[in-house]
């Protein structure tokens, strides 16, 4: 900000006021504009004693505001054209950018360029993709992206971002490889920041070694966008120890790689390595955000790390000066209620400096389920139901409280309630990919073409785990029946006809690797460790909260979770 103050001072002496003189208007406004945001009044004060500005002007200012203040950026841009200031190609980019986000916005700056003749722009083509990406209109910026009759790396670059943002990976990877077949330009680090994240959107390790590996080829720096993006996609998919060498190579960080490393060994259970790391990052001189003690507290929550996790609590305050956000609360509480720790967590909760919202109250309600302290449970259901009283999750926890203990009345009672209430329970699924293909599994669910074989290879499996030990844990059946009938709902819960078709289709002793949108269930588990001791087969299973590893009977959560 001191330089355009100097500027402003120096054109002053040789020009006279600078409202009266283009050039020097322009130099100052492109300077406020790589000032931006501490610039932004200044420009607005200077450009208000503008009589006449052209589209340079307009242009300027606008740009100077789309990414700090949008809605002011929109604001100039609807006075340029009440001032009957011809907007031009470099216009619109600007404009869309601040109003990307709202898709009738861009709809009608999309009109507004075909109208003034501006829609075969290329420039403009390429900033339309992208906005209509950013309102997450895919289908437009499809239909715009097929029409335009050329298209150069930012078109592509665009299209593929809008894809793999808006939850369409292999449509993204699509593009990508048609771009490669027809285009001779080769990918900048925007366009493989995009490939990276459908990647890991789709979980494809072998695909993500592929992608890294071409980008060496190409001749790709690793800057630290693209080296986090790695490390982070190596996690997603499992795999921490490539995650650590592409952490390890990287020439510079900063502190979202830092973050995202430690991230990434919390949710696999490494909390200990995820403390080195925390560690060392500050040692490097890498000065921690309030996302880094996130990580750093799931770490230790992950890893019953309870101690640990009361010292970085406290640090944030006093050692780092720093707010205590409710993230961070929240991830206390979460630790507090893994180890067992209820009565001090809701004590916490209670005490806390911050108004708790539904979410907290959540979180200390999971932990009642999971060690079946209905009288808690209860209590904190109560306290939700005060702040959300329709979320399905909450009647569920407390339904599963009560039929773990075979508490069937109450079960009963809750269930009719969230029928009352029409709400539903969300749906367990599993997902694993075989020969690039994602298959999905619900439990129970005969739909897939392979049910018969996956039946029979599941009941063998089964029947060969009890006689080496394994057990079914009918208590997470959670229902008033023979064990006989709990044993049989067990049986198809979605992680295991996911492992049995993984059986099925992997001949040879490839790790099986799995995605679950909810929580792990304690037989599953049991289920999962003696499958990987009994056949030798290595089994990574993602759920909603961490990644376990079963290797040789055992998980890395060392049944922590």
């Amino acid at each position: 900000m001191n330089d355009v103050y100097k500027l402003h001072g120096r054109l002053l002496k040789t020009t006279g006021a600078v409202e009266n003189s283009p050039a020097a208007l322009r130099r100052v406004l492109l300077s406020c504009a790589a000032s931006a945001p501490e610039s932004l009044t200044h420009a607005r004060a200077l450009f208000s004693r503008v009589r006449s500005p052209d589209t340079f002007a307009y242009n300027t200012i606008i740009r100077a505001h789309a990414h700090f203040s949008p809605s002011q950026a929109l604001v100039f841009f609807l006075q340029m054209l009440r001032s009957s200031v011809p907007p031009d190609n470099f216009t619109f980019p600007f404009v869309l950018k601040a109003g990307a986000r709202l898709q009738a916005a861009v709809d009608g700056v999309h009109a507004l360029t075909e109208k003034l003749g501006l829609g075969s722009d290329l420039y403009v083509q390429n900033a339309l993709v992208s906005a209509y990406g950013s309102s997450r209109s895919v289908e437009s910026a499809g239909k715009l992206f097929d029409e335009m009759p050329q298209r150069d790396l930012v078109s592509w670059s665009s299209m593929i971002s809008c894809k793999a943002n808006n939850g369409f990976p292999y449509e993204a990877l699509t593009l990508f490889q048609q771009m490669q077949m027809t285009e001779r330009t080769r990918p900048d680090e925007v366009t493989m920041l995009s490939v990276i994240l459908a990647v890991s959107t789709i979980v494809e390790l072998e695909l993500g070694r592929w992608v890294e590996t071409y980008m060496h080829r190409t001749g790709l720096a690793l800057t630290v966008p693209l080296g986090t993006a790695l490390v982070d996609m190596y996690s997603r998919c499992g795999s921490v120890e490539e995650s650590m060498r592409v952490f390890d190579a990287m020439p510079e960080r900063n502190v979202l790689t830092w973050t995202t490393l430690i991230n990434g060994l919390a949710v696999h259970g490494l909390g200990k390595e995820a403390l080195r790391a925390f560690d060392e990052m500050k040692s490097s001189g890498v000065r921690p955000d309030p996302i880094t003690f996130n990580a750093v507290l799931v770490a230790c929550s992950h890893s019953g790390l309870v101690d640990e996790g009361w010292k970085v609590f406290e640090s944030i305050g006093t050692e780092h000066r720093m707010e205590i956000t409710l993230e961070h609360y929240g991830c206390m509480v979460d630790m507090m209620g893994r180890a067992g720790l209820l009565q001090q967590a809701c004590n916490f909760v209670e005490k806390m400096p911050i108004r708790p919202n539904s979410v907290i109250w959540r979180i200390l309600l999971g932990a009642c389920a999971n060690h079946s302290d209905v009288k808690l449970a209860e209590q904190v259901k109560e306290r939700i139901r005060e702040i959300d009283p329709h979320h399905d999750g909450d009647y569920v926890l407390l339904s599963n409280v009560y039929g773990g203990l075979g508490r069937w009345t109450e079960k009963s009672r809750v269930r009719n309630s969230m029928q009352e209430l029409r709400i539903s329970k969300r749906v367990g699924y599993s997902l694993i990919s075989v020969d690039r293909e994602i298959h999905r599994f619900v439990s129970g669910d005969n739909s897939h073409p392979s049910w018969g074989k996956i039946w029979n290879i599941l009941s063998s499996v089964i029947e060969r785990l009890k006689a080496e030990g394994y057990s079914p844990r009918t208590s997470n059946a959670l229902h008033d029946v023979e064990e006989e009938e709990k044993e049989s709902s067990l049986s198809f819960h979605s992680e295991k006809l996911a492992v049995a078709f993984a059986l099925l289709s992997f001949k040879d002793s490839r790790t099986v690797r799995i995605m679950k949108n909810l929580r792990i269930c304690r037989d599953c588990h049991s289920f999962m460790k003696h499958v990987s001791g009994t056949f030798g087969r290595e089994i990574i299973i993602r759920d909603r909260n961490r990644f376990h590893h079963f290797r040789r009977g055992s998980c890395s959560c060392r049944d922590y979770w």
